[in-house]
């Protein structure tokens, strides 16, 4: 909290912050949109003390897929190339997160299931579950569905193969 703020204020403060990155992002996604000739909309929030943002799409054509590639990468590469044009006009570091055509939203709930699948596992068995190389993203929402079923969970190795491990009571 900065001298001479409440709690109240700093809250805003960051609210709005959050605001102006997502703004800053949507600005930088339809430009890109445009650059490639996609359509898509672009849907902002602001979830668990970071920017969201999403670009959808009404059509059924697979055109957004494109932006999402295989398992991600583009995605990922993307949302690195949108968190730097963030910075670029706040100088701030953003840890905005960007969702295509729905991809995080379903790997999310995937992720979920697969972490309390693991948790059920561990209490079972008695013994830790390793789970494949995950990327920070994956990591971070199996670790949540863990710790929401009661467990504990750990991530060892080094990127790229860096894994959750799943620990028993």
């Amino acid at each position: 909290m900065t001298e001479g703020t409440t709690p109240a204020a700093e809250g805003v403060d960051t609210l709005t912050r959050l605001e102006q990155e997502g703004e800053i992002a949507a600005d930088y996604l339809e430009g890109l949109l445009d650059i490639a000739d996609l359509d898509g909309d672009i849907d902002m929030d602001v979830e668990a003390d970071r920017a969201a943002v999403s670009i959808i799409s009404d059509s059924t054509s697979r055109d957004l897929q494109k932006l999402v590639g295989r398992d991600g990468e583009v995605l990922e590469a993307i949302q690195e190339l949108t968190r730097l044009a963030v910075h670029r006009e706040t100088g701030d570091r953003s840890r905005l997160m960007l969702d295509i055509a729905g991809y995080r939203a379903r790997k999310r709930a995937e992720l979920t299931e697969l972490g309390t699948k693991a948790a059920e596992e561990a209490k079972g068995t008695g013994q830790p579950v390793k789970l494949k190389a995950m990327t920070p993203f994956e990591r971070k929402v199996v670790h949540d569905a863990v710790a929401a079923a009661g467990l504990r969970s750990e991530s060892e190795g080094e990127e790229p193969q860096r894994r959750v491990v799943v620990l028993p009571v």
